[in-house]
C-alpha cells in the first residue's frame, strides 16, 4: 500500500509541477509536458512491480501507436481557443474529435494487418 501511495504522490507532483510551471513559462511547461514522463513513470512502476521487461516493451510499443492519433487534440484545441471558442467547449470538441480519430486509426491499423 505504501508503494501505491508513493506512486500517486510522485505522479501527482509531476502533473502539479507542469501546471505551476505553466503559470511562469508556457514553453518550459510545454517542454516538460511533452516529455513522456507519464510513460516513464508507468514503465518504472510496472517494471518494479512485475520485473517483466517484455511486458514493459509491449506497453512501450502500444503507447507509441496510441500517441499518433492523440496528436490531433493539440492543434484542434489551440485553434478553437485562438478563435475564442469557450474553454470547456474547446476541450470537449477536441476530445470528441480525437476520440473519433482513435477509432479511425484503429480501423486503419486493423485493415493493414497490424
Amino acid at each position: 500500500m505504501i508503494r501505491f501511495l508513493i506512486k500517486i504522490l510522485i505522479t501527482a507532483l509531476v502533473v502539479a509541477g507542469v501546471s505551476e510551471l505553466g503559470k511562469r513559462s508556457g514553453f518550459i511547461a510545454a517542454l516538460l509536458a511533452s516529455l513522456p514522463l507519464t510513460s516513464l513513470l508507468a514503465f518504472i512502476w510496472m517494471y518494479l512491480d512485475t520485473k517483466d521487461a517484455v511486458a514493459v516493451a509491449g506497453l512501450s510499443m502500444d503507447i507509441f501507436w496510441l500517441v499518433i492519433p492523440s496528436l490531433l487534440f493539440f492543434p484542434v484545441f489551440s485553434y478553437l481557443l485562438r478563435h475564442e471558442v469557450q474553454f470547456g467547449i474547446s476541450l470537449i470538441v477536441s476530445a470528441v474529435l480525437t476520440t473519433g480519430f482513435y477509432f479511425l486509426f484503429f480501423f486503419l491499423l486493423k485493415k493493414s494487418g497490424m
